[in-house]
């Protein structure tokens, strides 16, 4: 089995040029929101893509050629009757020329004409004739709609949503807040980061596609009293990471998640708990529909057998309050019986020790009786950026190099990808 963790890439590398090789056409049609392509041109940019801006007559009224080329280093070509060369080619034919080495055009922001321009095949200026005229085996377009709410909202707009999807347009957004005219709704265009990690994912490889993954991330807090409780040092980084990766790698991703304080990745569905005991209540019946469950939460596994309804205050006596602990349920246990019984699904732990790391975890793998568990140093990686881990399976285990949690994630997501494939495989 090959491991993503074979490249000669660095981890670091990895980070910094997730488009390292893409060629993306970037275009603006008019809107306020052109004021967030600039970042994203810088974004895409520092990614290791190469960026060429392409803007309609109505996106310069809210924002500079002179701006998109300074951010992405190259000519901006506005005009359909542009001479200039494009990739040696001088023959008076930017919108041929501008998308035959595209690895795709994203169109950000997409008004609401635009998108109508787009359905009906309409061609009257340089961005909507290259996005006809493009490739479309080869380039394919992404759209990033804005506008008004009600412009959103409108029959005709949703017809047109409709039916872009159905030729194959892929639509990033819109999200839902308050909007320059100063209502609020639907209809906002993505921010430039989640424009850039809704390209990067869309680039990468569909190893998961069809397979539902479950994922439980971040700490449990066990209540005590109404202000106090017994809880842990998990970030949920690296739960969140993973949710990520699977996400971009095609799968239908649902996340329980204790107490955190980490973005939702795009396209991931979100359950939040508290307790170990609404964990299991979320996760329990979920498992027996999914494919794939991966369990990085950090689960207390005690919990006081009684709440104190009041808040316990010191009483002058200097001694400490005292309360019993009961066991919590063992989440990836139950899981894992049940996958034994039904087959799936397949199920990943973590281990998160202080000492003698590839003993306990393997202790743990077998006493949980699971085909793949993870292992890491807890206490030198919680609330940290980046990590290093080790899989272990029945037969061996591979140390993963130390690097950034999304670079991890997404070598356990391939490592993953490959067992399953290995298991389905008819011999």
């Amino acid at each position: 089995m090959t491991h993503p963790s074979d490249s000669t890439t660095t981890p670091a590398d990895a980070a910094r040029a997730d488009l390292h090789g893409r060629h993306v056409v970037l275009g603006l049609s008019g809107g306020i929101a052109c004021y967030k392509a600039a970042e994203l041109a810088r974004a895409l940019v520092k990614a290791g893509a190469t960026v060429q801006v392409v803007m309609t007559e109505a996106a310069e009224q809210f924002i500079t050629p002179v701006t998109m080329q300074a951010l992405s280093g190259r000519p901006v070509f506005t005009s359909a009757w542009d001479t200039r060369d494009v990739d040696g080619n001088a023959n008076n034919m930017a919108h041929i020329n501008l998308t035959r080495h595209a690895d795709a055009v994203l169109v950000a922001p997409a008004s609401a004409d635009f998108m109508a321009k787009l359905l009906h095949g309409r061609a009257d200026d340089l961005l909507s004739l290259l996005c006809l005229a493009r490739p479309i085996e080869t380039c394919p377009l992404l759209i990033a709609p804005a506008m008004n709410r009600e412009m959103w909202a409108h029959p005709a707009t949703q017809r047109n949503v409709a039916q872009l999807r159905a030729d194959g347009t892929h639509l990033l957004g819109p999200d839902s807040g308050e909007q320059a005219c100063g209502e609020v709704g639907e209809g906002r265009m993505l921010e430039p980061e989640q424009l850039l990690e809704e390209l990067i994912g869309f680039f990468r490889p569909k190893p998961l596609a069809g397979k539902r993954v479950l994922i439980t991330a971040g700490p449990t807090f066990e209540p005590i009293d109404p202000v106090r409780g017994i809880t842990n040092l998990s970030s949920g980084k690296m739960g969140f990471a993973i949710a990520r990766a699977a996400a971009e790698a095609g799968a239908e991703v649902t996340l329980v998640t204790g107490p955190v304080h980490v973005g939702t990745p795009r396209g991931v569905r979100r359950i939040d708990v508290r307790t170990a005991l609404q964990m299991a209540d979320a996760v329990i019946p979920l498992a027996p529909t999914q494919d794939v469950f991966i369990a990085t939460a950090a689960v207390a596994d005690w919990r006081p057998a009684t709440l104190a309804e009041q808040k316990i205050k010191k009483n002058g006596s200097k001694v400490a309050p005292t309360f019993e602990l009961t066991e919590n349920p063992d989440i990836l246990a139950a899981v894992a019986k049940q996958a034994l019984v039904e087959g799936h699904p397949f199920c990943v732990g973590f281990a998160a020790e202080s000492h003698d790391l590839l003993k306990h975890a393997r202790e743990k793998r077998e006493r949980k009786q699971i085909p793949l568990i993870v292992g890491n140093l807890g206490p030198a990686t919680f609330g940290r950026d980046d990590n290093a881990l080790v899989l272990v399976d029945a037969h061996s285990h591979r140390d993963l190099p130390p690097a950034d949690k999304l670079t991890l994630a997404r070598w356990l997501i391939t490592d993953i990808a490959q067992r399953l494939q290995s298991t389905e495989t008819p011999l």
